[in-house]
């Protein structure tokens, strides 16, 4: 799929996350290069120093092999040179113990008795005729008539021998310099390959970006690409984005039907109004028609005016913002007592008795985070809706409870209850069971949608269950709230 031009252009700006990678991992083996070379540097100077010192000692026991025996007969020793083959550029003094020299090479005069080092094999750098030199020092034992009585006479000799270190620098800085040369061409070609997967390896997420730009309020179609579902880094990011395309998509359909509905009963209301009004304009009438014609239009004036404020509640309810458990808290127990009180008048002429039943909470009072009125809003629906759908001579129970964290309440009554295709619809907004939409059985189809609104605000939920003829049961549960001091 070719991918839109934006994209492209942005793929490795400065802020991109394929630059910031491909910048992260050359400065990572920018740092391992340098590292490698340092590494290197030390390992290359310790290997060529010590084969140094190994040739300079190989070189010391060549020239003790060649102190003998002196023919002079004062039991001294004295250096056969005529045996040693040591290479031309390097130096040596041979001392006896009394300090006098035995040999030293033609290319050297000696070094002064304070700058020697002490200790057996001990090392010194020098400045001879401009070349630096690397020096060890080395005592060594020879006999003297080794025939005699008590093994011979032990002679101490000294050798100072030195050796050129520039050859020996010239061969460590070669092999840093193969190194650093490596480490630069694989930085080289590394960074275009490395620039390249990360480019082949954002793919997945280009075109997931690209099919998530597609969708608009005119088109909600979201296909990811198998690669995204496929990556253990966009798969998450894919589900996520499907679910908020979901949500939005049906929070949007829902506006939209939620105008729709709105415009629809209004525009029915106001057609009824403006009916009546007609009719008794047609012809002159009594006082007591156009009395009659004016309380009709009183009704449906009110009607309409119930319906806008159900309306702005919802719109209330749906946009306030969460309620914290601490803001505000009303007694359970005291809000439904109210409730039922209020409605005492319809159950009696609906012949319908209802009870109130506290299990367990009768001395411990229960709190929920609602304000008065929005409980009392709450359970006035939910008890009215019960009201509406109950026999004659029926009952309904009002049962509540709490736990450490939560309070229930059910509200059950026998009426005739809701159909299984209608049941999943109920909480929608206009939403009414009656598809005639008869006043007498049904209102406008706000009421279970603010009671969801209210509960869900403040982190609660809300059910029905129900089965035709025998009745309907609603479960809320709600956070506890703090009680108030």
């Amino acid at each position: 799929m070719k991918l839109p031009r934006p994209l492209r252009l942005t793929a490795f700006m400065p802020r991109s996350i394929a630059f910031r990678l491909i910048a992260a991992v050359l400065t990572v083996e920018f740092a391992a290069a340098i590292l490698t070379v340092a590494l290197s540097f030390g390992f290359e100077r310790h290997i060529h120093f010590h084969t140094l010192d190994v040739l300079m000692h190989g070189h010391v026991d060549t020239i003790l092999g060649a102190v003998q025996e002196s023919s002079d007969g004062k039991d001294n020793v004295m250096l056969v040179q005529a045996d040693l083959h040591l290479p031309k550029e390097d130096v040596w003094e041979v001392l006896d113990s009394s300090g006098r020299v035995l040999g030293i090479s033609p290319n050297w005069q000696g070094v002064a008795p304070e700058s020697i080092p002490t200790g057996h094999g001990a090392f010194l750098q020098m400045v001879i005729n401009g070349h630096h030199f690397h020096l060890v020092r080395r005592q060594g034992t020879r006999l003297v008539d080794p025939g005699e009585e008590g093994g011979g006479k032990p002679r101490t000799v000294t050798v100072l021998y030195g050796a050129r270190i520039n050859r020996v620098w010239e061969a460590i800085w070669a092999s840093v310099e193969f190194y650093a040369l490596g480490s630069g061409i694989l930085l080289l070609v590394t960074g275009p390959l490395i620039a390249w997967l990360l480019h082949r390896g954002l793919l997945p997420l280009r075109q997931l970006a690209a099919m998530a730009a597609e969708v608009s309020a005119n088109s909600w179609t979201f296909d990811p690409p198998a690669s995204a579902r496929r990556t253990p880094e966009l798969a998450p990011l894919t589900l996520a984005l499907e679910n908020v395309l979901q949500r939005l998509e049906r929070s949007f359909v829902q506006q939209r039907t939620f105008v729709s509905d709105s415009a629809h009963e209004l525009k029915t209301a106001v057609a009824v109004v403006k009916s009546s009004l007609q009719l008794l304009a047609l012809k002159r009438r009594s006082a007591e028609e156009y009395q009659t014609g004016l309380e009709r239009c009183l009704n449906d004036s009110l009607r309409i005016e119930d319906l806008v404020a159900k309306m702005l509640t919802l719109a209330r309810e749906e946009n306030a913002a969460p309620v914290s458990q601490a803001a505000q808290a009303t007694d359970l127990a005291d809000c439904l007592r109210q409730t039922v009180a209020a409605l005492e008048t319809v159950a009696a002429v609906r012949d319908v008795q209802i009870h109130v039943v506290a299990a367990g909470t009768a001395v411990t009072p229960v709190f929920i985070p609602l304000a008065g009125e929005d409980g009392a809003l709450l359970f006035n629906n939910l008890v009215l809706n019960a009201l509406q759908h109950s026999f004659r001579g029926g009952e309904i129970e009002v049962r509540f409870c709490s736990d450490a964290k939560t309070a229930l309440i059910e509200i059950e009554d026998h009426g005739e209850g809701i159909p299984p295709d209608a049941l999943p619809h109920v909480f929608e907004r206009f939403y009414r069971g009656d598809p005639s939409r008869n006043r007498n059985t049904g209102g406008s189809g706000l009421g279970l949608a603010i009671c969801k609104a209210i509960v869900e605000r403040v982190g609660g939920s809300i059910a029905i269950a129900s089965q035709p003829s025998l009745g309907t049961s609603v479960s809320v549960h709600l956070p506890l709230a703090q009680q108030p001091s």
